[in-house]
C-alpha cells in the first residue's frame, strides 16, 4: 500500500508556488536570532511568514527560507500539543542540511512533532 507522500500531486506544489510567488516573504526571525518566548531556542535557518495570508493560528503562513535557489522544495506538517493545533510550514530554497535542521527543530520538544514532505 502506498502512503500519501508516495502519490505525486503536481497541482499541490504549483498552488504553493503561486502562493509564494504572489506573496511578500517577511523574515521576522532571522538565522541566529532567539525565539521571543523561548530565548534558549536559536533559529539556525531564516523563519518568517507570507504577508497577507492566514494559517491555523490566525497569523500568516509560516516559511523557512534557506540559502539555496528560492523555490518551494518541501513542507513541514506539524502538530503542537501545547497550542493544540497543527499547521504546515513551507520550506523555500532549503539545502538538505537546512531541511534536516528544520526537521530537528520541529521534533526536539516532546510537545511538537512534525513530518517533512519533500517535493
Amino acid at each position: 500500500m502506498n502512503n500519501a507522500t508516495d502519490i505525486p500531486n503536481p497541482a499541490f506544489w504549483q498552488a504553493l508556488d503561486e502562493l509564494v510567488r504572489s506573496s511578500e516573504i517577511v523574515i521576522d526571525r532571522p538565522r541566529g536570532s532567539a525565539h521571543p518566548r523561548y530565548p534558549n531556542m536559536i533559529y539556525r535557518v531564516d523563519y518568517g511568514y507570507l504577508k497577507d495570508t492566514s494559517s491555523m493560528d490566525g497569523s500568516g503562513i509560516d516559511v523557512w527560507v534557506g540559502t539555496g535557489e528560492k523555490k518551494v522544495d518541501a513542507i513541514m506538517c506539524i502538530v503542537d500539543l501545547m497550542k493544540r493545533d497543527s499547521e504546515i510550514k513551507i520550506l523555500i530554497g532549503c539545502t538538505e542540511e537546512e531541511k534536516q535542521i528544520v526537521y530537528e527543530t520541529h521534533n526536539e520538544s516532546e510537545y511538537m512533532k512534525g513530518v517533512l514532505i519533500r517535493r
